[in-house]
C-alpha cells in the first residue's frame, strides 16, 4: 500500500508525479500549458526546512538553455499545526492545488531567466532576505497571472485564518508572500487587460 502511494507516475515524457497527488498536480499544470515540454519532477521529501514545498532547478540546469532545463518540486511528507503532524497529501484538494500552483510560479520565474541571471538569482536567494521576499511574491504573481488566483487565495485563507497554525508561520507568510488584498488587485488589473484586449479585437 505504501509503495502504491509514493510510486511515481509518468504523466508524459516530461512530468513525474507521485500517484498520491496526481489529481492536484495535473489540475495545477493545466494552468501552465507552456510547461508541457518542460521536465518537472514532483517528489516527496521527509522534511523541508521552513517550508512545505520547494521548487528548484537541478544543478545542471543552471548551465543549460531554457528548453533543456530540469526542475524538481519537493513536497514535505508532513507539516505541523499546533505541534501535531499531518500528512501533506491529506490537505484539502483545492488548498494543495494552490500550494503547487505557487511552486509552478517559481518554475515560470526560472524559465524567464537566462543562464547567468538564474545563477545570480540562486546566489541572492541564499544570501538576501529581501530577495526571498521578491522571489516568493513573484511566484504568487505568476500563478495569479496564469489564472490560479482562486486556489492561491484558498491556500492563504487556510494558513492565515487557521487558529491552530502558529503565529510565527503566519508572520512568515505575511512577510514573504502577496497578501489576499494584493492578489485581488492583480485579478482586477488582469481582468481589465483582458476586457481591453477583447474590445480591441472587435
Amino acid at each position: 500500500m505504501i509503495m502504491a502511494i509514493f510510486m511515481p507516475l509518468m504523466t508524459n515524457a516530461q512530468h513525474i508525479i507521485p500517484e498520491a497527488i496526481k489529481k492536484e498536480v495535473t489540475t495545477a499544470l493545466e494552468y501552465f500549458p507552456q510547461f508541457e515540454s518542460i521536465n518537472i519532477e514532483f517528489r516527496f521529501k521527509r522534511n523541508i526546512k521552513k517550508s512545505t514545498m520547494q521548487a528548484r532547478p537541478t544543478f545542471g540546469s543552471f548551465f543549460r538553455s531554457r528548453k533543456n532545463r530540469r526542475y524538481v518540486i519537493l513536497i514535505s511528507e508532513k507539516f505541523k499545526i499546533a505541534g501535531e503532524e499531518f500528512k501533506t497529501r491529506d490537505i484539502a484538494s483545492d488548498i494543495l492545488i494552490g500550494w503547487i500552483g505557487h511552486e509552478l510560479g517559481h518554475v515560470m520565474d526560472y524559465q524567464d531567466r537566462n543562464k547567468l541571471n538564474l545563477i545570480w538569482f540562486g546566489i541572492k536567494y541564499l544570501l538576501s532576505d529581501n530577495h526571498i521576499v521578491e522571489a516568493e511574491r513573484a511566484a504568487d504573481y505568476f500563478a495569479v497571472k496564469q489564472g490560479m488566483d482562486s486556489y492561491i487565495l484558498k491556500t492563504k485563507d487556510f494558513i492565515l485564518n487557521n487558529a491552530q497554525i502558529t503565529q510565527s508561520y503566519k508572520d512568515r507568510i505575511q512577510k514573504y508572500y502577496l497578501s489576499p488584498e494584493e492578489i485581488m488587485h492583480l485579478v482586477e488589473e488582469r481582468n481589465k487587460e483582458e476586457t481591453l484586449t477583447e474590445a480591441l479585437k472587435k
